[in-house]
């Protein structure tokens, strides 16, 4: 995933005196104060963490190295690696090798692939990263808490309702067993955003009357069947072409909306201290179109309301050649606040802008956070969180995909699920591509969400 600014994050000392202050509002957006505890497997201590990955592709990779730089705070190793793919854990392998060589101890009885392989990789970690594409987190979630370990996610979740309650099930199981889960919102962990945070909930604007939020830019990563079928040589079935192009398709991907615009919805969720109760937009795919762009859509523009009333405007593109920005803004009574990577300000009655030094890259600060509650045996869940903002997300695609006011309550209780009934290479997809190549697309008016 590919942002248009890359900021730094805080040195952990200035960032833990920060935390003093804020630990009992929000930490990754959830309420921690009330957790109970248990004592976890290697905490309060210096034994060694082993580190299973799960999903080996880019992310991935930046993850598990990630989790390996953690080692100045105590011993960690990568002990085992899953991935639908061989070709994909090989590379993920060689390029962690190169890496972090004395952290990588991943004999060829320790690699795993097929569908079910996340299930033995789990079982020799302490700590699991699941880094697939988003489809797959709810049940490698549920499974990991079921096999009690300490878990790093990435974001989003889940790709619908279904998966979404899924993961806030296993959530509440996890903080009955004690164990830490960080989830890859990393905005929560950087000290320029921390700071306005803080300063906005001590009514630095005043009362938060509206808000924006953006994710404007360009078109990722595609990868076209002919291209893929040359590489391998063969033909592809429909599930592996979907899983090798998978940010096309809602169910492994969620939309882009999902997929990305997900760290906007959950910065502006931070700022209200909850979660919308209903939403309505528009959306549509107007320009990227073709058999290898899947179903969904490359433009979306969603109103959410909050339960005071207040509203968020949010927008999300995927359209080269267009305006750009990743952004979040606040309107209050008293002023305004821009919250952008590397550029936080207030404005109004109150003028301040973040100027701090930030040592630690933020995706690093995220793992750094993680791993020193599971040594330290502090209170650590960005689950339910995690969950909401997916949610979040998710009810902005129903509303765009069905063109009409969607409840909160509605989406979470929707039964209507995008994965597939089996998987298996030659299994039938729910999507399939029509005689002319092209995947069919939502019609708002017609779609039914709920």
């Amino acid at each position: 995933m590919n942002e248009l600014n890359t900021p730094h994050s805080d040195s952990q000392t200035t960032r833990r005196d920060f935390l003093k202050k804020t630990s009992t509002a929000v930490v990754g957006g959830t309420l921690l104060g009330g957790l109970t505890i248990e004592r976890a497997a290697h905490a309060a201590g210096s034994d060694l963490l082993k580190v299973a990955l799960i999903g080996c592709g880019g992310r991935g990779s930046g993850a598990a190295n990630q989790a390996l730089n953690t080692y100045n705070c105590g011993p960690v190793k990568l002990v085992a690696m899953a991935d639908a793919f061989r070709d994909q854990l090989d590379g993920s392998y060689n390029s962690l090798t190169k890496e972090q060589k004395d952290r990588v101890d991943v004999p060829e009885e320790h690699k795993f692939v097929g569908f079910d392989a996340y299930k033995k990789a789990i079982g020799l970690a302490d700590v699991v990263i699941l880094a697939t594409p988003p489809g797959f987190r709810p049940s490698h979630f549920e499974e990991a808490v079921r096999q009690g370990k300490h878990v790093f996610m990435e974001k989003p979740v889940a790709t619908d309702a279904p998966g979404v309650r899924r993961v806030l099930a296993a959530a509440e199981e996890a903080k009955k067993k004690g164990l830490k889960v960080g989830v890859g919102l990393q905005r929560h962990h950087q000290l320029g955003y921390l700071e306005t945070l803080s300063r906005l909930h001590d009514g630095a604007i005043g009362d938060l009357v509206a808000m924006r939020c953006y994710w404007n830019g360009t078109t990722p990563w595609v990868k076209p069947r002919a291209e893929l079928e040359k590489k391998y040589g063969r033909k592809l079935t429909e599930m592996e072409y979907q899983m090798r192009n998978w940010y096309y398709f809602v169910w492994i991907c969620g939309d882009h909306i999902v997929e990305q615009h997900i760290h906007n919805l959950d910065v502006i969720n931070w700022v209200k201290n909850g979660y919308p109760v209903r939403a309505h937009g528009m959306g549509g795919c107007e320009v990227r179109k073709g058999p290898d762009y899947g179903e969904i859509f490359d433009h979306h523009a969603v109103e959410f309301e909050y339960a005071d009333g207040s509203r968020c405007f949010s927008q999300c593109r995927h359209i080269n050649g267009c305006w750009s920005d990743v952004s979040e803004h606040v309107v209050g009574s008293k002023g305004k606040a821009y919250l952008s990577d590397g550029r936080w300000n207030i404005s109004g009655g109150t003028t301040w802008q973040f100027r701090d030094k930030q040592e630690r890259e933020r995706y690093q600060q995220e793992h750094d956070d993680l791993f020193n509650a599971i040594r330290q045996d502090k209170p650590y869940n960005e689950a339910e969180n995690g969950a909401k903002s997916s949610l979040t997300a998710i009810l902005g695609r129903m509303a765009t995909y069905c063109g009409k006011i969607v409840e909160w309550d509605a989406a979470l209780e929707s039964k209507i699920s995008y994965f597939p009934k089996n998987l298996a290479w030659d299994a039938e997809m729910g999507v399939k591509p029509g005689a002319d190549g092209l995947y069919p697309h939502a019609v708002p008016g017609k779609t039914v969400v709920v």
